[in-house]
């Protein structure tokens, strides 16, 4: 008689939390029903389950996000660059130290030292009918941010070719949990004929009811908890193989809430926020945001990414401030909740020439108004470009747009043929909204500081000088 086994699973909610009652729920209800018919069954997560956006994970360091994996019966996860590299070296080695559930990520070690017992290549499960099922955690492969917190993060590939055949002599199903995004996931099920599911994630891309690529069945379930990734295979134990494999993300809006949970998530916060309400500065005055112009609170946080950094200028985007503070006593959780974002300050090394074209573009309408998502920013739209360190001088078109004649470092015009250095967040040396940062050879990342650090580190000293 063939058997049925299960998978439930979640990947990047990102600390949105408004829709864990609802997921934990419906596994508990699933859970339920499975063992009313004797079936198989395991919950994994794929990774980034935490982000510091949220208070609970800022406060508690992402060990909050590590209970409510405990407390809704998790059996298996990896790692998302979230957990990986947004945590200070010491948060991350003992972030997983209570967890009641296995932790994979095959590509992931301590430069020098130790790695943590959580840690390991692959986790192996068995069912109750002696069925063994092996899953690969792998995590976005982002080197230089590992190496700054003294970790190092292997090429998935490289990782593959070393564990996939050791593993499948050891299980009879294999699955590989890729916090990589959709077009590794796509690369692995075509190079390696023994992985049979992969569950997908990073990219945020959603697979309704699976998608076969040769042997392997990818699924994915989005991001934030909209979905919860079910997956449903049949075992032949005569034939030794999979006979049958389905997969499928199902929408949790509807779903019923777990009162327990909401509880859970509520006291977490609460504890969290405890944490965080420690005094940073007092302000006389308060001091408001706007994403359209430059305020004192901006230009405050830009000046201070640049003495800080040590750089020539800095750039930052006026929608990286999302709230006022106001007058009186200003805590880390005022700093947190007006910048939530997971961004760490970065210096780049950029010609003249470059530079031009950077404050050029940085003026256009097109680009302040992007509705940014990703890439660290957890705002709603990138605002006005402000600088510190330069003197930008133009004018304001009959159509709306600053077009910009002369810029001046230290009083003089910008030498197209000299090297500057730029600090800006490292949001901007990904993707394309500047192709000059981007593409800039030198970089310096620093880590584990965030740009609310910085925020702090100024409003400490403007508190000194009221």
């Amino acid at each position: 008689m063939n058997e049925k086994l299960f998978l439930y699973y979640t990947s990047d909610l990102h600390s949105h939390f408004e829709n864990w009652a609802q997921i934990v729920g419906y596994i508990h209800k699933q859970k339920k029903k499975h063992e009313r018919k004797g079936e198989d069954f395991w919950v994994v997560d794929n990774g980034d389950h935490m982000d510091r956006v949220h208070p609970m994970a800022e406060g508690l360091r992402g060990k909050g996000n590590v209970e409510l994996l405990n407390e809704a019966g998790y059996d298996v996860a990896t790692l998302g660059n979230n957990e990986g590299i947004t945590l200070s070296p010491d948060d991350l080695y003992t972030l997983y130290d209570d967890a009641q559930f296995g932790i994979t990520c095959a590509n992931l070690q301590m430069e020098n030292g130790h790695d943590p017992e959580w840690l390991q290549p692959y986790r192996i499960v068995t069912s109750a009918r002696g069925t063994k099922i092996g899953f690969i955690g792998l995590t976005a492969p982002f080197k230089t941010f590992y190496e700054q917190i003294g970790w190092k993060v292997t090429p998935p590939f490289e990782v593959l070719d070393r564990w996939v055949s050791d593993v499948k002599e050891q299980v009879d199903i294999l699955v590989v949990l890729s916090h990589l995004g959709i077009n590794d996931d796509e690369e692995i099920a075509r190079l390696y004929k023994d992985v049979d599911i992969i569950i997908g994630g990073h990219t945020h891309h959603l697979f309704q009811n699976g998608e076969y690529i040769e042997n392997s069945l990818l699924t994915a379930a989005g991001k934030h908890g909209t979905h919860v990734g079910e997956v449903m295979m049949e075992w032949d134990p005569e034939q030794k193989r999979l006979v049958k494999k389905e997969a499928y993300a199902i929408p949790t809006e509807h779903m019923e809430k777990s009162k327990e949970v909401s509880q859970s998530i509520q006291e977490k916060t609460e504890k969290a926020t405890q944490l965080l309400n420690q005094p940073v500065t007092h302000l006389e005055n308060g001091l408001r945001v706007a994403w359209f112009k430059e305020t004192p609170l901006m230009s405050l946080l830009t000046d201070e990414l640049r003495q800080w950094t040590d750089a020539d200028m800095a750039m930052l985007n006026a929608g990286v401030l999302l709230d006022h503070l106001p007058e009186g006593t200003v805590t880390y959780e005022d700093v947190h909740r007006i910048c939530p974002h997971p961004m760490n300050p970065c210096k780049v090394e950029i010609d003249g020439d470059e530079l031009l074209e950077i404050v050029r573009v940085a003026h256009t309408k097109k680009l302040t108004e992007i509705r940014l998502k990703g890439l660290g920013f957890r705002g709603e739209i990138i605002g006005k470009m402000i600088f510190s360190g330069l003197e930008i001088v133009g004018e304001q078109g009959s159509d709306g747009e600053f077009r910009v004649r002369r810029v001046l470092f230290q009083g003089r015009p910008i030498d197209p043929d000299r090297v500057y250095s730029l600090a800006t967040a490292d949001t901007f040396t990904f993707g394309r909204l500047f192709p000059e940062i981007a593409y800039a050879k030198v970089k310096k990342y620093y880590m584990p500081e965030l740009l609310r650090d910085l925020l702090a580190e100024a409003l400490i000293k403007k508190g000194k000088t009221v």
